[in-house]
């Protein structure tokens, strides 16, 4: 993949914290959320990303500098928005120059860019992801706002199987179901019901917001 250079990223905000969904839950990192989405998710938690304009450019060696200088996890996850909208190689050549490992939060919808030691895809139906994302998926996480839902949680794993089964990934990737979180008390039971029916499934909750923190 060709690498394209970029010197500064809309950054909306860093913080040191726990990650709160998906394989990684429990786990400490570093959090780059950059500006910028064009999903427009109704339910989206985080909508003040969506206008990359209203968040100042900041220089990929000075978001480098501050994930590095007090990150003992040395470990880093890159979300926004929609972080996939930038070139990112200039970032992670960076990070792991620095012997950082990265984690990317997409939902797969523009090109990739950038080398990541764990990609976990969280597809939208809006705007779907393209073809390529279904390869570079270790982690499926699909978001639940209605039981309807997971049925296209579904879809998606099928997608995924067809590119490990066409050889273009390996190991399987993980599979979530995550209840929207107004919704969590609605849609729950049918998460719980659909996972016991279909164990390749796990169950992720946003356990960052019962405990708290960022």
């Amino acid at each position: 993949m060709e690498n394209r250079e970029i010197k500064k990223l809309p950054l909306v905000e860093e913080f040191y914290t726990l990650q709160g969904e998906g394989a990684h839950t429990g786990r400490a990192a570093w959090f780059i959320r950059l500006g910028g989405c064009d999903v427009g998710c109704s339910w989206c938690d985080a909508k003040e990303t969506w206008n990359p304009r209203t968040h100042p450019p900041v220089a990929v060696e000075e978001i480098v500098r501050r994930a590095t200088a007090d990150n003992p996890s040395r470990a880093v996850v890159v979300t926004g928005g929609e972080p996939l909208i930038y070139p990112l190689d200039t970032l992670c050549n960076a990070l792991h120059a620095a012997g950082i490992e990265i984690f990317l939060e997409t939902s797969g919808s523009h090109p990739f860019s950038g080398t990541w030691d764990w990609v976990c895809l969280s597809p939208k139906r809006r705007q779907p992801p393209l073809d390529e994302a279904w390869a570079r998926a270790d982690e499926l996480k699909v978001i639940i706002e209605t039981p309807g839902d997971i049925a296209w949680a579904e879809e998606c794993a099928a997608k995924i199987g067809a590119a490990r089964n066409a050889g273009a990934r390996a190991p399987e990737p993980k599979l979530f179901l995550q209840p929207e979180w107004s919704r969590r008390e609605e849609v729950m039971p049918h998460i719980v019901a659909h996972i016991k029916q279909n164990p390749r499934w796990r169950s992720s909750l946003q356990s960052h917001k019962y405990m708290r923190i960022p």
